[in-house]
């Protein structure tokens, strides 16, 4: 027997017993799915990966349940899991911009309620006009909420003021089951070694304080009505990378502040069934960076070119991400960080 011949008998002998074992698994079931030990039975499933969506079975274990009896089987991806019908939000810094655009998303994913938390004193045209076109959505009965925007006046960066709009909101209400905290600031060019102390700690007080405020005070809602609940922290991919050619020490900063911020409460609130998640967009056309663009059209180029795309991004393509994270349908998802930036850390 050649030397090759004998070195490889092992292996395959390796190799039958391995074919061996997987015959087994498939005759007991595992490898088809049938069978009562199978991984994909929802019995099996209930003992492992703990409580089951109440409007289950889904998915697979829909289909292996599933018996020519039955009614006409009905898809429950959007019906159910991506579904916040009865659910209500908080949004901060929903008077415009990202905020804006959120809380419409979820109203139209089928929210009871979405409040609308920002620092002005009266709603703006936008979100006046924003709350109209909800109501008619709503009317349609398409949504399946009620479809109401509300606009609360609040200061993210005073503690007991959230945690009071907080206690409304869940007086009102009866729950409070999603929050996104999308209040923040930006600050021009400013030079590293010289930055202002009180110009530091505004954009650290709106853009991590005001955060953590906002949170604490849907998480306090969420915890008292024990039905869990999903918190998501507005970072930004520039609390991951530097802005190439852009002094924003205090910006960039802040949102590293916030991505270490949600990781840290995922961990502490994943026990009460609350998620933290943080969604980092990449340049993206809003009201704040407006600022920069309108009055500087080079960089519009400069910044397109930054990323794979070759553009830059619009707030509703953030609508189906903040939908996903906020609803059923990303309930073993906590202390992530999901980028939406086009691209931009791949090069």
């Amino acid at each position: 027997m050649s030397f090759a011949l004998r070195s490889r008998l092992p292996f395959a002998a390796t190799a039958i017993r391995r074919q061996a074992v997987f015959s087994s698994v498939r005759w007991r079931g595992y490898a088809t799915g049938s069978g009562k030990d199978s991984p994909l039975n929802v019995d099996q499933q209930q003992s492992k990966t703990g409580q089951q969506p109440s409007y289950g079975p889904i998915g697979v274990n829909a289909a292996l349940k599933y018996t020519e009896n039955d009614p006409a089987p009905s898809p429950t991806i959007f019906k159910h899991e991506f579904s916040l019908a009865d659910r209500v939000a908080l949004v901060s810094g929903g008077n415009r911009g990202l905020g804006l655009e959120m809380g419409l998303a979820l109203i139209e994913a089928g929210a009871r309620a979405v409040y609308c938390v920002d620092l002005a004193k009266e709603p703006s045209d936008e979100w006046q006009a924003v709350q109209k076109y909800a109501q008619k959505l709503a009317s349609t009965g398409k949504t399946g909420g009620d479809g109401r925007l509300e606009y609360i006046t609040g200061n993210v960066t005073n503690q007991d003021e959230m945690w009071q709009i907080g206690k409304q909101i869940g007086d009102k209400e009866g729950r409070l089951d999603a929050c996104v905290a999308a209040a923040g600031i930006l600050k021009n060019h400013t030079d590293c070694l010289t930055y202002p102390a009180a110009q530091f700690r505004q954009v650290m007080d709106v853009n991590v304080n005001g955060v953590l405020f906002t949170a604490q005070a849907a998480g306090q809602q969420m915890d008292r009505f024990g039905n869990g609940g999903s918190i998501i922290l507005i970072a930004s991919m520039s609390g991951s990378i530097t802005n190439k050619d852009h002094a924003w020490t205090s910006y960039n900063s802040s949102k590293s502040a916030v991505l270490q911020m949600g990781r840290s409460m995922a961990c502490e609130l994943g026990p009460r069934r609350i998620r933290v998640n943080t969604l980092s967009p990449g340049h993206i056309y809003t009201n704040m960076t407006a600022a920069y663009l309108d009055t500087q059209p080079h960089l519009l180029d400069k910044w397109a070119s930054l990323n794979p795309m070759g553009r830059i991004g619009r707030p509703d393509e953030l609508r189906g991400v903040v939908t996903w994270l906020a609803s059923d349908a990303s309930t073993f998802c906590t202390g992530s960080d999901i980028i939406v930036s086009g691209g931009h850390h791949s090069w």
